[in-house]
């Protein structure tokens, strides 16, 4: 194949052109995104019981709905959220790799069957199955920079103005505006004023209805009339009401006197908001915070992009006095990541060209390599549409680590044609003979470094996709790079190589420095290889030695499953005692905005009082944060680092006297879970009531409070808030001759929202709302004010038909597969890795709880129990470690020989480990993925010797040991340059900075201290184990012999080989 090649070289250029132009095609049509596809698909249940309470909900709503939900196709788990406003929120988490649209219609035909169980007003209040993510992809923040519109405004300009127009952007599931309720009609009654005018609420209500509705008339001249007609006309009557003007003419009584009572006499009447639970803030100003959801699967950065051109495009027809903000952008690691590793790929390009400088010394031969690069790196986004692959942080990595690995295979041709020039040969034969010695380890080393990724494809769940990823392209950059060290590289050596004429200026200085250093360093290997040659039971302890130490070491280092990222941004939460009013909260919320601000490196602090991210439940008593950080490069400072922000931030909050405020990091990949650190579900099994779980709960955080690997410890559960339990008497209601519906309605109207019906505006629908002034709602005694009217026409106060008595409940409750359970949200101490939170978690669990409660995990930390329950990282090393072994077998047909190869392995393997240990890194599944690649690294050091070793030794013209050291002197350079050539192509990713920075700094970190070993350290064992394992085995001793001339030559000759190495030493 390579002479061919060799002879006609503008073949091997056309179709190395022709790759990289396919590569770009594709790579110009690939999406971007941080992760491959890894977000399971969630499937959210939505509905309300309007007026019922949080255990209502439960026992009416969500039970028979997950009981149908229970065991629907490919689940993984589920959880309700039931709160006190009436919401019922059912999320069901389906297995990776299934398809989203599938897995809504089996949730849609499930909660169908459930549907004649619910109460009528549930089912008429209407259900809906959407596909949905747990936390916000982008949020706009919408303020007045003067302070001229207020909240209400804001929000409504939100939701008439942009809501729409978001839904429509691709890749956009559903829009939140959090802030202020929407329009809403609002009818402020004053019980005094209804008292003295003799009027009662459910008149109100009924007069409103009576009088804004919707009155079609008909028309004029319609068919048939008498001929002769000449015009038709439609006629139109008065409709629904529009301005608060045409609500404070609604009549409510004509008096005998000729008077009229209207709305306006006994009502404030304004255009409000529907509810008044939530404020949003940017920076302590009011504002609309428009946040967006993105669709499972869609493309995150497409999406985003999208949404910030139309707010763009939206700005342009602002009123005055009207501007916005990005106030968080989860996208942006992922555009700063890609950049990042974009200047590293360029910085290892820049330290691989100096390497293969600087050995091969001269620009011709350091240009075959160079080319080798782009063709195999470009070329590999051929394959990536066949896949499914997208351009992410992974498939980045892949490349960066190929870079080194890609001019491997040239270095070697290149380097191998050169020895052959040196002795006088033309380039062309040059050429012919190298490829003829360097064809076998050359595929061989592309086979091998790609089989040893083969054992992650069959990785199940998240861990499965991101290793594919990775390994895929490392694989397919590889191959590409084998292929063209066998086309390519060979028709340029041929046509660029020529024999070196000496220089004399001053880099030929240089190069003869070096040379002069190299030839003493090959002396000295040489002859410490012979000494480990004849020492070899030394040189084995020592190997048996670093395997062991590999347990010990595997231990130590604290494992992870992905590691805590700097995303740009940050959550916080503050919540105060239960039933805290919204105005304490909001005060409360103001302490912690000036403290985030004042915390160097943030940008923004979206405030949303009212709201709990990590509940996911609208309550007084709570406030949720988004932090959002500086741009990356513009925080160089060390307080300004995320983990220095962290710790920073957790203090400040810490102090916050009247309630309990914390920072938590967002979860490693968007869209799995709503935090970071571990998510903790106690489940009560037993089915018992509240206080059980309650009190279990107290105890379990308690305990868990006292571990050290534990730095928070959080529970969303509220179960004791403090709650009135008002009594209708229902025997005096009806011996009153009091209609039980009206009170309902007085009640409700009082205490809460009474809806009455709709009216348009704005080209809008809104609703319309009867609801007692702020004044007479402070205290349950006001309720005494309100009168209802019995069938004789006379009004009796509510005091009379009613008592009040205090109670507590929860403010929600959640079911997590059926079970009443608390949701634990835990963060890992300094030090500790998530794996290492959650084996705590577990431990607390084993000592403090009865059998009748149990535990699962949610979000992030169930995959990564899922994870660790799957294909343990062991596994897959061993199983790649057979790949590699079988493959060996096969190409040298030997059993024994591959043993010479792999017993290197452990020396690199131990020194991935030193490196994480001494930087302090956790042992993530970035580090799997470079102990994995480490195989494939220390066995194409080893089979450069092994194979040189053996074809001198075939050739029957040395004795075992000779060749084996001749095979050891011939391939140092190539060795020693290929390897520095990927680890200084990595030390941009050991020293990375920025978005995304810590993967980087790991997968670097253990890759360059594993290559370091096997260069420094394995090159002189795999010489011993070479000769030991070709010494025992059958082949070594008898097949080489016949070439040799007889067994006594064979075992002269090793005679005399140990007589030059005893004067040697």
């Amino acid at each position: 194949m390579s002479k061919f090649f060799i002879n006609r070289p503008i073949v091997a250029m056309v179709i190395s052109i022709l790759m990289t132009i396919v590569g770009l095609v594709a790579m110009s049509g690939l999406p971007t995104a941080q992760f491959p596809d890894i977000v399971p698909p969630q499937i959210t249940v939505k509905t309300t019981y309007t007026g019922a309470d949080a255990l209502t909900v439960e026992k009416a709503v969500a039970t028979p709905i997950e009981q149908q939900m229970s065991g629907v196709d490919n689940m993984d788990y589920m959880y309700s959220i039931n709160a006190n406003n009436g919401e019922m929120t059912l999320n069901v988490n389906f297995a990776l790799g299934t398809n989203a649209n599938t897995d809504q219609l089996l949730a849609q035909m499930r909660q169908g069957q459930a549907e004649s169980q619910l109460p009528a007003d549930v089912r008429n209040y209407g259900i809906t199955t959407a596909k949905a993510t747990s936390s916000p992809l982008l949020m706009f923040g919408l303020y007045s920079p003067n302070g001229t519109y207020d909240n209400v405004f804001l929000a409504n300009y939100a939701y008439i103005n942009i809501n729409d127009q978001m839904t429509r952007v691709k890749g956009i599931a559903s829009i939140t505006v959090f802030g202020a309720g929407q329009y809403a009609m609002r009818l402020w009654v004053r019980p005094d004023q209804l008292a003295k005018l003799n009027i009662t609420i459910p008149e109100i209500i009924n007069a409103v209805n009576a009088q804004n509705t919707v009155n079609p008339a008909g028309t004029i001249g319609a068919e048939p009339v008498p001929t002769g007609q000449e015009f038709t006309y439609a006629v139109r009557a008065q409709g629904r009401l529009e301005s608060v003007e045409d609500f404070g003419k609604i009549v409510l009584r004509a008096n005998t006197d000729g008077s009229i009572v209207r709305v306006s006499d006994v009502a404030r009447i304004e255009l409000g908001a529907q509810t008044y639970s939530l404020q949003g803030r940017l920076n302590g100003k009011p504002a609309a915070i428009v946040a967006l959801y993105l669709m499972p699967g869609a493309n995150a950065l497409e999406a985003a992009d999208g949404a910030k051109k139309l707010m763009e495009k939206l700005k342009q027809s602002f009123p005055p006095d009207l501007d916005y903000v990005v106030a968080l952008d989860t996208t942006l690691s992922v555009t700063e990541g890609i950049k990042e590793i974009q200047h590293t790929l360029i910085e290892a390009l820049v330290l691989v060209i100096l390497v293969v400088f600087i050995f091969l010394q001269g620009w011709r031969a350091t240009l075959i390599p160079l080319l080798a690069v782009p063709v195999s790196l470009v070329g590999t986004f051929m394959l990536f549409p066949l896949f499914g692959f997208s351009i992410n942080t992974l498939s980045l990595f892949g490349l960066v680590l190929a870079i080194g690995l890609v001019v491997d295979d040239a270095i070697v041709v290149v380097e191998a044609v050169e020895h052959h020039i040196e002795h006088g040969m033309s380039p062309k034969e040059a050429t012919l003979r190298a490829m003829e010695e360097v064809t076998g380890p050359v595929i061989a080393i592309a086979v091998i470094l790609a089989a040893v990724f083969v054992p992650t494809a069959f990785i199940p769940g998240i861990t499965g996709q991101l290793y594919q990823q990775f390994a895929v392209t490392i694989a397919i950059s590889v191959i590409i790079s084998a292929f063209n060290a066998l086309t390519l590289s060979p028709a340029l050596c041929a046509m660029l190589l020529k024999p070196k004429v000496k220089g004399s200026g001053p880099l030929q200085k240089f190069y003869d420095g070096f040379n002069r250093m190299f030839a003493k360093v090959t002396g000295g290997y040489v002859g410490i290889c012979r000494i480990a040659i004849r020492r070899s039971l030394i040189s084995f302890v020592f190997l048996a030695a670093v395997t062991v130490s590999i347990g010990f070491f595997g231990k130590v280092v604290p494992s992870g499953f992905l590691p805590d990222e700097d995303q740009g941004y940050l959550f916080a939460a503050v919540q105060l005692p239960d039933a805290a009013s919204l105005q304490r909260t909001s005060e409360i919320a103001r302490q912690a905005e000036e403290l985030i601000q004042s915390t160097p490196g943030v940008k923004y602090v979206t405030t949303i009082v009212g709201y709990s991210l990590l509940s996911q439940v609208t309550s007084t008593y709570s406030a949720f944060f988004f932090i959002t950080l500086e741009n990356w490069s513009e925080r160089k400072k060390p307080e300004e680092q995320y983990t220095a922000i962290k710790t920073d931030l957790s203090k400040k909050l810490g102090g916050i006297s009247g309630a309990i405020a914390f920072a938590f990091p967002p979860p490693a990949i968007q869209g799995v879970g709503t935090s970071g650190g571990a998510t903790f579900i106690l489940q009560d099994r037993a089915g018992k009531d509240v206080a059980f779980l309650a009190e279990n709960t107290t105890k379990f955080i308690e305990a868990a409070r006292k571990r050290p690997e534990l730095a928070s410890v959080s529970t969303t559960f509220r179960p004791n808030v403090p709650q009135l339990f008002l009594d209708v008497d229902q025997d005096k209601v009806l011996k009153q001759g009091v209609a039980l519906s009206d009170v309902y309605k007085t009640l409700q109207s009082f205490l809460g929202s009474g809806f009455i019906n709709y009216f348009n505006r704005f080209g809008r629908q809104w609703q319309v709302y009867v609801q007692a002034e702020g004044d007479y709602r402070t205290t349950i005694d006001n309720v005494g004010q309100f009168y209802v009217r019995n069938n004789k026409g006379e009004a009796v106060p509510l005091s009379a038909l009613t008592s009040v008595r205090n109670v507590s409940g929860p403010e929600f409750t959640m079911r997590y597969n059926l079970y009443r359970s608390a949701q634990i949200n835990a963060s890992a101490a300094p030090g500790f890795s998530s794996a290492q939170v959650m084996r705590a978690l577990e431990a607390v669990f084993a000592e403090t709880m009865p059998t009748d409660m149990g535990y699962e995990y949610m979000g992030m930390s169930f995959q990564e129990q899922k994870a660790q329950q799957g294909v343990s990282p062991a596994v897959i090393f061993g199983f790649s470690l057979l790949c590699v072994f079988l493959i060996l077998a096969a190409q040298y047909e030997s059993w024994s020989l591959p043993f010479s190869v792999l017993l290197g392995t452990p020396i690199a393997v131990a020194g991935a480990f030193i490196a994480l240990l001494l930087r302090g890194q956790e042992f993530n599944v970035y580090a799997q993925i470079g102990l994995v690649m480490l195989i494939g690294l220390a066995a194409k050091n080893a089979i450069l010797i092994v194979e040189f070793a053996k074809m001198e030794h075939e050739k029957g013209e040395l004795s075992l040991i000779e060749a084996t050291l001749k095979g050891a002197q011939l391939r140092l350079r190539p060795i020693l340059m290929t390897s520095f050539a990927f680890i200084l192509g990595c030390v941009p990713l050991a020293i990375a900075s920025g978005a995304g920075a810590l993967s980087r700094q790991v997968m670097g970190g253990a890759v360059i201290g594993g290559m370091l070993a096997a260069t420094c350290i394995a090159i002189f064992i795999i010489p011993v184990t070479f000769y030991v394992v070709e010494k025992r085995s059958p082949k070594g001793a008898t097949g080489v012999a016949s070439h040799a001339g007889g067994p006594d030559k064979v075992d002269g000759s090793e005679k005399a080989a140990g007589k030059a190495g005893d004067g040697h030493a």
